[in-house]
């Protein structure tokens, strides 16, 4: 806890749209958890809603407020100048972001977000992850459900197989829940961008450096019967196995030769049809300018469940690891993704990032890379379920 003594910013932590759904949430679990010593600010456009916000916090009279908005880049890199790190709700992230990750890029500031978008991260990646290394700002992308539990799962999973030899985790999702307004957004803007996603997929490969002496794939998959769960595995066409394949890459203990794959898991052959079906329908209408402006009106950005809803909400991502003849299974499980488990994932990074004696890593980086044994015992003592259920 060392790093709450640097008094080099005023801030610690600053929370940008701390007034959203899952800004507010992400607000009340660090004004109940964090240290009392913590020094952190909410931040948004409306001052009004922010000292609002604040008035219902507890010990509120001790949380700073932060004007700034996305449309005005000079108000973003003050915000930047002001915390050690800062943590945003503001998303879409492919069309509201990237001035904040450059603030904080050119300032130093550590950088974390809630997207589940693999255009925007590329995007970042290409223009921003060098600057971010000459002034030791760490930038961590998917800091919520996407991906942590799936992040870390694979890391837990890994350091429970031998090391020095091929490695193999296949991770299959199972949840109960509703999700955000701001995540159904992202999604149809992403399936609506499948040139652009593609163009910034390839734009990252030529400036990344190549993987030299080992090898870290994420192959789909094909749908199958997954007896090892019990249940039908489909392919999950989630941002998820791009950061667990950058994660391999950049831990050498992941071994010589590591590949995950990423399902998600369902009892019912008729329900694992008709979710393949919904899913398809869903991109096409994504497709079309109005079927999607009418689909995301549907669900706004700042909706959400009320909280007996998400009580009986949960997850469970369970891993079956293979390697040196040894096989694991493990599983991450906890209650509501979209929402509670989500801001308390959010900000544990954010204390971690703050808070923790951390490896010296800086630019792009994943939560595993940076994080991941302190994140890991952080999401545990909060309640999140790290197991190994079965291994031989």
């Amino acid at each position: 806890m060392t790093r709450l003594n640097r008094t080099d910013r005023p801030y610690d932590i600053v929370l940008f749209g701390a007034t959203g759904f899952v800004g507010t949430l992400t607000a009340e679990y660090l004004a109940a958890h964090a240290p009392r010593e913590l020094r952190w600010a909410i931040a948004g456009r409306s001052e009004t809603r922010l000292r609002q916000l604040r008035e219902r916090l507890p010990g509120g009279e001790g949380i700073g407020v932060l004007v700034a908005d996305v449309a005005d880049p000079a108000s973003l890199r003050r915000l930047a100048e002001q915390a050690r790190v800062v943590a945003t709700t503001v998303g879409p992230y492919v069309t509201y972001g990237e001035e904040l990750v450059a603030a904080c890029a050119d300032t130093g500031a550590d950088y974390l977000d809630l997207t589940g978008e693999p255009e925007f991260v590329d995007l970042m990646y290409v223009r921003h992850d060098a600057r971010a290394r000459e002034t030791g700002a760490r930038l961590l992308h998917a800091c919520g459900f996407d991906s942590v539990p799936h992040d870390l799962g694979v890391y837990f999973t890994v350091r429970h197989l031998p090391e020095g030899v091929p490695l193999r985790v296949d991770g299959y999702v199972s949840a109960d829940a509703s999700f955000s307004g701001g995540t159904f957004a992202s999604a149809l803007n992403q399936f609506a961008r499948g040139r652009q996603l593609l163009a910034a997929a390839r734009d990252r490969r030529r400036h990344e450096p190549r993987l030299v002496g080992r090898r870290a794939t994420t192959p789909a998959g094909a749908p199958r019967f997954a007896p090892e769960v019990g249940a039908w595995a489909l392919p999950l066409p989630t941002i998820d196995p791009q950061v667990v394949g950058r994660s391999a890459k950049a831990l050498a203990r992941y071994g010589p030769d590591f590949r995950y794959r990423h399902y998600a898991a369902v009892r019912r052959l008729p329900v694992a049809v008709g979710s393949v079906a919904a899913v398809g329908a869903l991109f096409a209408a994504a497709q079309l300018p109005p079927a999607r402006r009418w689909l995301t009106g549907r669900l706004k950005p700042g909706d959400g469940p009320s909280a007996e809803k998400r009580a009986r909400s949960w997850f469970s991502v369970r891993f079956v690891g293979e390697g040196g003849g040894r096989r694991v299974l493990t599983e991450v499980s906890g209650g509501d993704p979209g929402y509670d488990e989500t801001a308390k994932i959010f900000a544990e990074s954010a204390l971690s990032l703050a808070l923790d004696d951390l490896p010296p890593t800086a630019g792009q980086v994943t939560t595993a890379v940076a994080m991941g044994d302190a994140l890991t015992e952080r999401l545990r003592a909060a309640g999140i379920t790290f197991r190994v259920a079965a291994s031989r």
